[in-house]
């Protein structure tokens, strides 16, 4: 084994200049990685207040100019912009000038592959989509979670091993993903990261209504075992009424969301149904009590609910 002293990455020679469009909360957080990795950041570009003062914070030190002139100063540009914005963005930029020929253009949205760069591919630049699974806070602590975390990477085949290579500077995964599976690939990222958020809010705010004085403690623990049990485990992991087809307690649930919290009631009744069709399908809901759940499902109401209902569990 080797006992030669590492090379602190901030004495390594720099590879590229990275230049950011969008000093959103990703981009910011990238180029801190990369730079970490012995690239240097040279230029950034942001409108509004909060994106200046986010990457005064996160890349101090870097000039705040155009995203023409990010463009001119940078070999690899982050285009951090929304996904409704950037074929519009990179349109602009191809039909300006701004895209110099070998420049690597990176986008991060999860929505598009690498074709909505095209405009800059036939300008010359070379095109890279790297999204980064993880949500951002836009502060510094976005730069330890990248560490581990996966990439949705799509490029053209010649440079997939460029765009990998950047990934694992940055202390990531690469996964690679197809041109046409990119919608689908963000719909299940939504689906599981966008929706929790709302879940875990709307739980939090259930026991506070129900008298908990600390929500955030008692789900915690809750919430890491389920979340750690379905990795594992998937649909074998279901557990709670719905899985057990406890159809009074569902009902009683229904009766108290009516009363206490209306605007929860499609939601709850929504993934009850899913929950109900994956249990079923997987042999965890035993089909003779599946009929009375999906009637309360179905309609909602608390009709079906037997004595003793509201005293169900969440195991």
């Amino acid at each position: 084994m080797s006992t030669s002293p590492q090379q602190d990455p901030k004495d390594r020679p720099a590879r590229l200049t990275v230049g950011v469009v969008g000093a959103g909360r990703v981009g910011p957080a990238l180029a801190a990685a990369l730079q970490l990795a012995g690239h240097r950041p040279v230029a950034v570009s942001g409108v509004s207040d909060a994106s200046r003062r986010r990457a005064a914070e996160m890349l101090p030190d870097v000039p705040l100019v155009s995203p023409a002139q990010v463009l001119e100063r940078a070999d690899l540009v982050l285009l951090t912009v929304p996904d409704d914005a950037l074929p519009g963005l990179v349109e602009g930029l191809a039909e300006t000038g701004a895209v110099r020929p070998g420049q690597l253009l990176v986008h991060t949205s999860g929505r598009y592959g690498a074709r909505v760069l095209d405009p800059a591919l036939r300008a010359g630049a070379l095109p890279l989509a790297l999204h980064p699974a993880m949500t951002f806070t836009g502060t510094p602590v976005d730069v330890q979670r990248l560490a581990g975390c996966s990439f949705g990477v799509t490029a053209p085949v010649e440079l997939r091993l460029a765009a990998e290579a950047l990934v694992i500077e940055m202390g990531a995964e690469p996964e690679w993903i197809a041109e046409e599976s990119r919608p689908l690939y963000h719909a299940a990222l939504a689906l599981g990261a966008n929706h929790l958020v709302t879940l875990v809010a709307e739980s939090m705010e259930l026991l506070r209504a129900a008298g908990v004085e600390a929500p955030d403690r008692m789900l915690g623990p809750l919430l890491g075992a389920a979340l750690d049990n379905a990795l594992r485990s998937g649909d074998a992991a279901l557990t709670g009424p719905v899985a057990r087809g406890d159809a009074g307690t569902v009902a009683a649930h229904v009766s108290e969301l009516r009363r206490h919290a209306p605007q929860t009631v499609a939601g709850y009744l929504a993934m009850a149904r899913a929950t109900a069709d994956r249990a079923l399908a997987h042999g965890l809901l035993k089909p003779e009590l599946a009929e009375d759940l999906l009637g309360v499902l179905a309609d909602g109401t608390a009709g079906t609910a037997g004595p003793g209902s509201a005293e169900g569990d969440a195991r």
